[in-house]
């Protein structure tokens, strides 16, 4: 654009000139991919403090000092098992049934009740308070009765007299009789054992 010759608005000696102008660029692209987003906002770790290393899950407790006390009550447990049937295996071999006395068998204490199912046997060469030297068996049939049954408990004293003639003299010496009643006679007892009892115990059998 030029002036019109004699146009008052004309600089003087400069010829006219457009402003300045920058030439329109486009907006300013990245090439590839667009950035990704910006992170969510994090916590900082507990007290605050930017430079603390991040919270890590604190290790695993052992469990082997609970596994070694389990074991160990175990053992204990299992060891008072065995010591428990072995004081019961102990008593039963110490106690016979009544009706499984035999000659020479010794008993700590004489029974004091009418009623009698087992009786405490000890070696004969221990202190005992008695001691079977006769067992009589009864021909088998019905209940023969009371009668009869004393019939056959006075038989002791003469075979006590067999077993041994000096306790027969011993005043210390007595004599205790089990026998059948209507009941053990119906599950099969026959037996009528002769017990010599010792007042006071002594160790070692009347036969000699």
């Amino acid at each position: 654009m030029t002036w019109p010759p004699g146009d008052p608005n004309q600089p003087q000696g400069q010829p006219y000139q457009q402003p300045y102008q920058q030439p329109y660029q486009q907006p300013y692209q990245q090439s590839g991919p667009p950035p990704p987003p910006p992170m969510p906002y994090q916590q900082a770790p507990y007290g605050g403090d930017p430079y603390a290393q991040p919270y890590t899950t604190p290790p695993k407790k052992s469990h082997k000092g609970l596994i070694i006390t389990l074991v160990a009550i175990g053992v204990v447990l299992l060891l008072g098992v065995v010591a428990a049937v072995f004081i019961v295996a102990k008593i039963a071999k110490e106690n016979v049934i009544a009706t499984d006395l035999k000659v020479g068998d010794c008993i700590t204490e004489v029974p004091t009740s009418t009623r009698v199912l087992t009786l405490p046997t000890v070696e004969c060469a221990k202190p005992h308070g008695g001691e079977v030297y006769a067992v009589l068996t009864m021909p088998d049939g019905g209940y023969p009765g009371a009668s009869v049954i004393d019939e056959w408990q006075n038989k002791c004293p003469d075979e006590l007299q067999s077993f041994s003639e000096e306790a027969m003299a011993d005043d210390s010496v007595g004599v205790f009789v089990l026998y059948p009643t209507q009941e053990t006679w119906n599950q099969g007892d026959r037996a009528v054992t002769c017990i010599a009892t010792l007042e006071p115990k002594r160790a070692g059998s009347l036969k000699g």
